[in-house]
């Protein structure tokens, strides 16, 4: 199963880039607070970032992963607990956990992932000369 886990991979290809989370921790996309929903480029961070399930912070890259043996059941579990610990429904939890397969589904695993609100792109970093 393909899903979105946080990376240090091209952190610092964009001058507001933040990394708070913890390599490889699971990531859900979080709704925009107004300030983040006006431009992702908000002093808040939420319009351009990924919310880790556990430390419960943002980063501005995703990597596509699969994970071998871990379930729907699994991952319907672990957005249910850190959706209950930050505040937001956690009977949303199954419809959140579809929505993010199919998202990841589309991408493939290696993919590192930016974002700009509801607009997602390969973060494509040039190679450094030489």
């Amino acid at each position: 199963m393909k899903l979105l886990v946080a990376t240090s991979k091209t952190q610092g290809a964009r001058e507001n880039d933040f990394d708070h989370c913890v390599e490889g921790e699971l990531l859900w996309i979080a709704p925009c607070c107004d300030d983040g929903e006006s431009s992702p480029d908000s002093d808040c961070g939420c319009g351009r970032s990924f919310g880790g399930l556990s430390s419960h912070r943002g980063t501005t890259t995703a990597l596509v992963a699969e994970l071998p043996g871990f379930t729907y059941s699994d991952y319907a579990e672990a957005l249910r607990s850190s959706l209950a610990a930050q505040g937001w429904p956690p009977e949303a939890a199954e419809d959140v956990a579809t929505g993010l397969l199919a998202f990841a589904s589309g991408w493939d695993v290696g993919t590192v992932l930016e974002r700009r609100n509801e607009w997602f792109a390969e973060r494509l970093v040039p190679a450094p000369p030489g």
